[in-house]
C-alpha cells in the first residue's frame, strides 16, 4: 500500500495475496442474468472495459439470498460510459449521480442499471466525499465501510475479496476495512450502518468487537452533522431487524440516543416491555412504535419529529400513543370504548389499532381489526336546517357519532336528529356547564 493510502486507512487492513480466490455458481448468482444484464455485460466487453457486481449484491449472493438490487462497478469513466452508450444508442437516465461517477443506462427500455466508476475518496467531511476516479479495484475496495461490503463478483462467478470479507461473512463477523475510527470519520452515518448490518449478519446479539464500540463512542457526536432523514432511514431498519432491542440498548450505551432525536435518558423499561409484548403479534411492526415507547411525554415526541423529520403518519401516531397509552385499562376497557375512540376527530382507526398492539391487548386488537365500521346515517347537510355552519357542524357531528356508538350503532337518522337541539344548547352553554344526559 502507498503511504497516502495507509494514512487514509489508519492502519493497513489484512489483505489477501490473491483476491480472486474462489468462484460461485449458485441459483442466486444465475438468477440475476436477465437478457438486459447480459446485453450490458456484452457491451462493456465490446469496448474493453471491466465490469463487476459490487457491494451488497455480492454479499447477498454469497449468503444465498436473492439480491434486490444489483450495483455495478467499472473501470470506465463517466465520460467513457456516456460515449459508449451514445454510440450504441442506449438511453441514460438520472444524471444526478454523474458527479459521483454513476451512470444509469436503461437497457431494452426495460431495466435500469446503476454503473459506477471505480473511485477513491480524496477528501471527506463526515457527510460527503470528494472523489477521484481510478482503474484499480483494490483502491475502490479500500474506501468501503465494512469488509463484507468490499467484495466484487465477476460475471464468470469469480469472487474478488481483498480484505477477507468472505471469511468475515462466513464467521458472521462485522468489522470495518482498516481502522474503524478513520472509517467512521469519513462518514458518520457508518455508525448506524454498522448496527444495521450487525443485525443482518451476526449470529448473536452480543458479539461486538470492543475496539469498534470504542470507536463508535468516540465518534458518536458526528451524528449531529447527519440529516434526520438519513438517521431515521437507518434506525427503522435496525429497530425491526434482528436483535433490534439489544442493538438499541447498545447504541444507548454508546451515548447515541440524543443524536437520534431521543431523550438523553429514554424510557428503557417501557421499551423492554414493548419489545417482549410485540413478540406475540404478527409482524411487521411500525418502527415508530418502538420509538414511542422510549419517550416520556408529548414534548419528547415533538423533539423526535423535529430531529428525524418523521412522516405525518409517524408523527401523529407517536403523539397519539404517548397521549393515550395511560388511559388504557382506565378509561378504555371494552371493544366499544375503542370503537368510540376510532370515531373521535383526533383519532384514526389505524392509530387505535396500533394503541391496542402497543398495549398488548391481543384479543381486543383482533376484534377491532375484524370490525367493519357501520355507515353513519347522517352528514353535515342534514344539520343545515338547524342553522349550523362551519366548525359547529363538525362538533355536533362528532357528538352524534358518539351517541350512535353508545347505542351499539343502532340509532337511525331520525333518532339522531332528535338529539341535535340539546347538543346545540350544550355548545352555547358557558364552559363548565354539566352536559344533559341523553
Amino acid at each position: 500500500l502507498s503511504p497516502e493510502l495507509v494514512a487514509q486507512l489508519g492502519k493497513p487492513p489484512k489483505m489477501r495475496d490473491n483476491p480472486a480466490f474462489t468462484r460461485v455458481d449458485s441459483d442466486e448468482f444465475r438468477s440475476i442474468f436477465t437478457p438486459e444484464l447480459e446485453a450490458l455485460v456484452a457491451l462493456f466487453k465490446k469496448y474493453n472495459y471491466e465490469l463487476r457486481i459490487a457491494g451488497g449484491a455480492v454479499r447477498d449472493i454469497l449468503m444465498k439470498i436473492q439480491p434486490k438490487d444489483i450495483d455495478l462497478a467499472t473501470t470506465a469513466t463517466p465520460d467513457e460510459m456516456k460515449e459508449m452508450f451514445n454510440k450504441e444508442e442506449v438511453r441514460m437516465i438520472n444524471a444526478k449521480g454523474e458527479k459521483h461517477g454513476t451512470i444509469t443506462p436503461r437497457i431494452n427500455n426495460k431495466e435500469n442499471f446503476e454503473v459506477t466508476t471505480l473511485r477513491i475518496d480524496v477528501r471527506t467531511d463526515g457527510r460527503h466525499a470528494d472523489v477521484a476516479f481510478t482503474t484499480d479495484w483494490q483502491l475502490d475496495a479500500n474506501r468501503r465501510d465494512l469488509t463484507i461490503n468490499s467484495m466484487f463478483l465477476g460475471f464468470d462467478g469469480t469472487v474478488y475479496d481483498y480484505f477477507y470479507g468472505y471469511n468475515d461473512l462466513q464467521q458472521h463477523r462485522i468489522v470495518f476495512v482498516g481502522d474503524a475510527d478513520v472509517r467512521l470519520k469519513e462518514d458518520y452515518l457508518r455508525t448506524l450502518r454498522y448496527f444495521r448490518f450487525y443485525g443482518r449478519i451476526a449470529e448473536n446479539a452480543h458479539s461486538h468487537e470492543k475496539d469498534i464500540l470504542e470507536a463508535i463512542k468516540a465518534n458518536g457526536d458526528g451524528l449531529a452533522r447527519i440529516s434526520g432523514e438519513r438517521i431515521w432511514s437507518e434506525l427503522q431498519k435496525i429497530l425491526v431487524g434482528n436483535y433490534g432491542r439489544e442493538l438499541l440498548l447498545e447504541m444507548h450505551n454508546c451515548s447515541l440516543s440524543k443524536y437520534c432525536g431521543l431523550p438523553a435518558q429514554p424510557n428503557l423499561k417501557e421499551f423492554d416491555r414493548l419489545c417482549a409484548d410485540l413478540d406475540t403479534f404478527e409482524k411487521p411492526h411500525y418502527p415508530i412504535l418502538f420509538m414511542a415507547a422510549l419517550l416520556h411525554n408529548v414534548e419528547e415526541a415533538a423533539s423526535l419529529h423535529e430531529r428525524l423529520k418523521l412522516s405525518a403518519f409517524e408523527r401523529d401516531l407517536a403523539l397519539f400513543i404517548v397521549q393515550q397509552r395511560a388511559r388504557v385499562d382506565d378509561e378504555y376497557k371494552s371493544l366499544l370504548d375503542y370503537q368510540k375512540l376510532c370515531l373521535q376527530p383526533y383519532a384514526k382507526r389505524e392509530y387505535v389499532e396500533q394503541l391496542l398492539k402497543y398495549s398488548n391487548k391481543e384479543e381486543l386488537y383482533s376484534q377491532l381489526k375484524a370490525w367493519k365500521t357501520p355507515s353513519f346515517p347522517l352528514n353535515g347537510n342534514a344539520l343545515k336546517s338547524f342553522g349550523l355552519t362551519g366548525k359547529k357542524v363538525g362538533l355536533v357531528l362528532s357528538e352524534l357519532r358518539l351517541l350512535w356508538a353508545d347505542s351499539n350503532f343502532q340509532l337511525g337518522s331520525d333518532e339522531l336528529m332528535e338529539q341535535v337541539p340539546d347538543l346545540i344548547k350544550q355548545l352555547q352553554s358557558p364552559p363548565g356547564t354539566p352536559k344533559k344526559k341523553q
